[in-house]
C-alpha cells in the first residue's frame, strides 16, 4: 500500500530474472558493494528444512522474545505485505526505510541483475546490521547450500526441519557430485548451512538421509546433534517433555495448531541449549510455547468478513500448506472430525500436485470446491483427483464460501497455496503484524 515501497518492488521486477535462482555468486557481490552487511549481524539461527522451518524460526523467536531480548527475524514469503518479511528488533520494518533499502541495494546492483529473494536477502541484512539487536534469526529460502542467506560465516546454530520433496525443479535435479536418490539430495542440499564449529540441530529422518547430513557435517567440522542421539522430544499426558545432556525441562504444548509444532518447538528449543551466544531460561522456553505465533499454517480464522459469509458457529481454517507432507498434517490435525464433515476449498498453484493435500483428507471431505489463485497459474477442475464427494469449482473464495452457507459443514478449510491464505487473511481484516 505504501507507493515509495511499490516503486521499488516494481523496479526489483523489472530487473530481476522473474525467477528463483540458485547460487551465491551475485549475493556475494551485492554485499561486497554494500559493506558485507553478512558479517556485521548479531548472533545467528539459520534454520533450513521443507516443512516447519518457518514454526521454528517462530518458536526461536518467541523465547528469544521471553527472555526479554530483541531479535531480527528475516522469513518468506510474506502473506499480505512485504515487511513481514524483515522484522527489526521485534517489529516489522517500517515502509519509509524499507523503500530506503530496496533503493539502495538496487542502485548498486543493476548490472549484477539479482533474484527477487537475493535483493530483499542483501535488504534485510543491510537493514539488521544497522539495527541493535541481541539475535538474529535467518529462514532458508529455497534448499540450503545455495540459498542467498547461506553467505553467513559463523552463525550460533543452525537447525533442519522436516525434510520432504518439495521445488523439484531445483532440488531433485542431479549435479556432478550430489547424491543420487532424491531425498538424500534434499537432506544434502539442506545440510550446506552447517558451518564449522557451529552446532547442526537435525530431526529424526530415514538412516540415508541422516549419513549424507552427518558426512557434510562431519566433512566441514561442524557439531551434529541428530535428535534421537544427542536430544529428543516427546508428547505425554499433554506436555512436551524435552530432553538432552543439560536436563529434562517438561514443557507445555503449543499454542499453535497441529501436532507437528511439537517437533517445531523441540528443534528451536534444541538449537537454543546447543548455544551459549545468549542465555535463554527454562521460563522463557515455557512462555515460548504459547506466544509463538506463525500466521498462515493451519489458522483457525477470527470472525471477520471471510467468517460472516457462513452460518455462525462455522470453523473456517486456512492453511498453505502444498505438498504430501502438509497433506499429512491435515489429516493428523483433523483425524478426531467424522467422515463427510469439512468442506474444503482449495487453489493451488500449477506447479504443485493437488493430490498432495486431496488424498490425506478424503474421507473427511463433505465438499471440494476449486478456485484460482489470483494473479498466478493454478489448476483447474480437472487436474484435481478423483473422489466420493463432489468437486465444484468457483471463481473465487467469496462465491465458494457463499454457495456452502446453506446448507455448510460445521467445518471449512481453505488450503493449498499461501498467496491464496494471503488473500483471505487480507479479506478477512486479519493482516499478520
Amino acid at each position: 500500500d505504501h507507493p515509495a515501497v511499490q516503486t521499488q518492488l516494481n523496479r526489483l521486477e523489472m530487473l530481476s530474472p522473474g525467477r528463483d535462482v540458485l547460487g551465491l555468486e551475485r549475493i556475494l557481490e551485492v554485499l561486497a558493494r554494500l559493506g558485507n552487511p553478512q558479517d556485521k549481524l548479531p548472533p545467528i539461527f539459520h534454520v533450513a528444512g521443507t516443512n516447519g522451518k518457518g514454526s521454528t524460526c517462530a518458536f526461536l523467536r518467541a523465547a528469544i522474545e521471553a527472555e526479554g531480548l530483541k531479535v531480527h527475524v528475516y522469513t518468506s514469503p510474506h502473506l499480505v505485505r512485504f515487511n513481514e518479511r524483515i522484522r527489526l528488533a521485534g517489529q516489522l520494518i517500517e515502509d519509509e526505510y524499507l523503500a530506503d533499502l530496496l533503493a539502495r541495494v538496487l542502485d548498486i546492483s543493476e548490472d549484477i541483475n539479482p533474484s527477487f529473494f537475493e535483493a530483499t536477502t542483501a535488504a534485510a541484512f543491510l537493514a539488521f546490521a544497522e539495527t541493535p539487536a541481541d539475535a538474529c534469526i535467518l529462514e532458508v529460502g529455497l534448499g540450503g547450500r545455495l540459498d542467498a542467506t547461506n553467505v553467513i560465516t559463523t552463525p550460533v546454530a543452525t537447525g533442519i526441519a522436516a525434510l520432504g520433496i518439495d521445488h523439484e525443479g531445483f532440488l531433485l535435479s542431479p549435479e556432478d557430485g550430489t547424491p543420487d536418490d532424491p531425498m538424500v539430495r534434499i537432506a544434502w542440499e539442506k545440510a550446506g548451512i552447517a558451518k564449522k564449529n557451529a552446532p547442526l540441530l537435525t530431526q529424526k529422518y530415514a538412516a540415508d538421509m541422516l549419513h549424507a547430513i552427518a558426512d557434510h557435517a562431519a566433512d566441514i567440522g561442524a557439531q551434529h546433534f541428530p535428535r534421537g542421539e544427542e536430544w529428543d522430544a516427546a508428547i505425554y499426558e499433554g506436555q512436551l517433555h524435552y530432553l538432552d545432556r543439560k536436563s529434562r525441562p517438561i514443557l507445555p504444548l503449543p499454542t499453535l495448531a497441529g501436532a507437528h509444532q511439537a517437533d517445531n518447538a523441540a528443534l528451536a528449543i534444541a538449537m537454543l541449549r546447543h548455544q551459549d551466544s545468549i542465555s535463554i531460561s527454562e521460563a522463557a522456553i515455557k512462555a515460548a510455547m504459547g506466544w509463538a505465533h506463525w500466521p498462515g499454517r493451519m489458522q483457525l480464522l477470527l470472525a471477520g468478513p471471510v467468517t460472516g459469509l457462513l452460518p455462525s458457529g462455522t470453523d473456517v481454517w486456512i492453511d498453505g500448506g502444498h505438498n504430501v507432507s502438509a497433506g499429512l498434517a491435515l489429516a493428523k490435525q483433523f483425524e478426531q472430525h467424522e467422515a463427510g464433515s469439512i468442506d474444503l476449498v482449495i487453489g493451488m498453484l500449477s506447479n504443485k500436485d493437488p493430490a498432495a493435500l486431496i488424498a490425506p483428507l478424503k474421507d473427511k471431505l463433505s465438499s471440494v470446491t476449486v478456485i484460482p489463485v489470483p494473479g498466478h497459474e493454478s489448476h483447474a477442475l480437472g487436474a484435481y483427483p478423483d473422489i466420493e464427494a463432489p468437486v465444484l469449482e468457483a471463481n473465487d473464495v467469496k462465491v465458494a464460501l457463499n454457495a456452502l452457507s446453506e446448507p455448510a459443514s460445521k467445518t471449512v478449510l481453505i488450503a493449498g497455496s499461501l498467496y491464496l491464505v494471503g488473500d483471505v487473511l487480507k479479506a478477512n481484516e486479519q493482516i499478520p503484524d
